[in-house]
């Protein structure tokens, strides 16, 4: 017990005692190299460079150890709750050091067979999985949400492991994120999962995550569906029972519990509906009591979330719009990415907003370009983050169509797809 709370308290944020940094160490696939080893030469790596500005990833290494066995090594997490990047001495913090390798294989599917057919209840992943590297630092947020979540999650864990009275003090584990659609919910359950089973590799082995298909266990012709969530659920017990995987239960679109009363209400379904809301709600309070188990919910439509789900939720965060500032971040990982591919060619240094206000967004030859961006950003308000993502591609298709393109003829394609998003948008409302 006293080494499981040991590893926790490694991954929890500093409180009294130096902040602690972080450190992601991702092993190459075919390594086989001991973790101890890894962690020797990467401490090594970081001795060599006590003072870090913000997150910082290598790739490449002088020493052939690590060549050999380790695709990156990133320091992570510490703008979560900094606006701005501060330099780092790492010789007067903890280093939590997390190594991990990626699974390829991809989701596989939980199959739950009806009379009539076989119905696919879940999509299941074993974590860390290739196909979420990279999510997290994607998702960009006005509100510390990431780091709320993130705050959450290493506290449940933390009272399971002190035995905490959970009649004297309750918290269920279930995490609820509701917002507009587009917003990057989803993918950051995803995400959030991805982290905690790196962050906590010191404690589980492995992580598992189920997303139950929500429209299929809860669609009104499944005469057996009660059933059917008993059955699906009990395969997630199967998991949890292992005591060496974190396991999170994705719920998407809850607000379906909510459908299915309201339409069993009004007669609209046959009476089984409500069997299988009340007995969704069953199956998460069984297994809420297991210490590795995180339920992870998403909900596009926050007035018709079923009110007895709410009130077993945690943490309720709203996930909104991204503001002018977040878009302005958006653009420009979209731009680094597309320089580091030389689509966009030459490279070019782009100023953060943090360094814009510092010159008091005074235009010279240096704060053009990012000048130009931030107005973009700023015309940008309104669409979502799923929207952002796809405009840098939209550009280059409508307005480029060529295998390079300087920064200021991509800004100005950038421009004018915003343009052409609104219209659209317009153009669509109009119709409905």
């Amino acid at each position: 017990m006293d080494e499981a709370v040991g590893d926790l308290k490694q991954a929890l944020p500093c409180v009294a005692e130096a902040p602690a940094v972080h450190v992601e160490v991702l092993q190459r696939g075919g390594s086989t190299a001991k973790k101890e080893d890894i962690k020797l030469s990467v401490r090594k790596l970081l001795n060599r460079h006590n003072i870090v500005f913000g997150d910082y990833t290598w790739t490449e290494f002088d020493e052939p150890f690590l060549t050999r066995n380790v695709q990156s090594v990133s320091i992570v997490d510490t703008e979560l709750k900094a606006k701005d990047p501060q330099p780092i001495d790492l010789s007067a913090c903890t280093v939590a050091l997390h190594i991990f390798q990626l699974n390829e294989d991809g989701p596989s599917s939980e199959n739950l067979e009806e009379e009539t057919e076989n119905i696919i209840a879940a999509s299941h992943w074993v974590l860390p999985a290739a196909e979420f590297h990279g999510l997290w630092d994607s998702l960009v947020y006005d509100v510390e949400v990431k780091s709320h979540l993130l705050d959450y999650v290493t506290t449940t864990l933390l009272f399971s492991d002190r035995n905490v009275d959970s009649n004297l003090i309750t918290w269920n584990r279930v995490v609820l994120l509701h917002g507009p659609p587009g917003t990057g919910k989803t993918s950051l359950c995803k995400a959030l999962a991805q982290k905690l089973t790196i962050r906590l590799s010191s404690r589980y082995r492995y992580g598992q995550l189920i997303e139950i298909n929500s429209h299929s266990l809860f669609s009104k012709w499944f005469s057996e569906s009660g059933k059917l969530v008993t059955r699906m659920f009990q395969k997630i017990q199967d998991l949890i029972d292992d005591k060496e995987a974190l396991v999170f239960v994705l719920i998407d679109e809850v607000e379906s519990l909510t459908a299915a009363r309201s339409a069993c209400r009004a007669g609209a379904e046959p009476s089984d509906a409500i069997r299988v809301v009340n007995a969704v709600l069953t199956q998460i309070d069984q297994i809420k009591r297991h210490p590795n188990v995180v339920i992870l919910t998403t909900s596009n439509l926050t007035g018709k979330i079923d009110a007895a789900f709410v009130d077993r939720a945690d943490i309720k965060q709203y996930v909104g719009l991204p503001s002018a500032a977040a878009i302005f971040r958006i653009y420009l990982s979209c731009l680094e990415e597309l320089m580091k591919c030389q689509i966009i060619y030459p490279r070019q240094q782009l100023l953060t907003l943090r360094e814009l206000e510092m010159i008091g967004f005074i235009e010279n030859n240096v704060s053009k370009l990012s000048l130009l961006l931030s107005e973009i950003s700023r015309k940008s308000e309104g669409l979502s983050g799923r929207a952002l993502r796809k405009l840098p591609f939209l550009a280059h298709a409508l307005y480029i169509q060529a295998p390079t393109v300087t920064i200021e003829g991509f800004l100005q394609a950038l421009s004018l797809a915003v343009d052409k998003q609104f219209e659209e948008k317009k153009k669509l409302s109009v119709c409905v």
